[in-house]
């Protein structure tokens, strides 16, 4: 059984983008900055929703590939979204 390279890579992706968005949360809650919540929201949204979109909801809810990459783009343009309003420093 050889490995799948592709899920295994954005399982660490979507690891890393879970310690950057926990240290994120962490900041807003800890001096109630909104620019960190959104950064948080901004982050998770770019690389945990997608990859739990396409390895978990996919096939456990038999989503067709439209449906994927539609949950995908949505998740990509709100966290594009929440960044871009994190860097208006309000």
């Amino acid at each position: 059984m050889t490995p799948d390279y592709v899920t295994l890579t954005s399982a660490v992706v979507a690891a890393l983008g879970l310690v950057v968005t926990y240290h994120a949360y962490r900041g807003y809650r800890r001096h109630g900055s909104q620019t960190m919540g959104l950064l948080a929201v901004g982050v998770a949204c770019f690389t945990v929703v997608p990859f739990v979109a396409i390895a978990l909801l996919s096939p456990a809810l038999a989503w067709s590939d439209g449906v994927t990459l539609l949950a995908v783009v949505v998740a990509y343009n709100v966290g594009l979204l929440a960044i871009l309003r994190s860097l208006d420093g309000d």
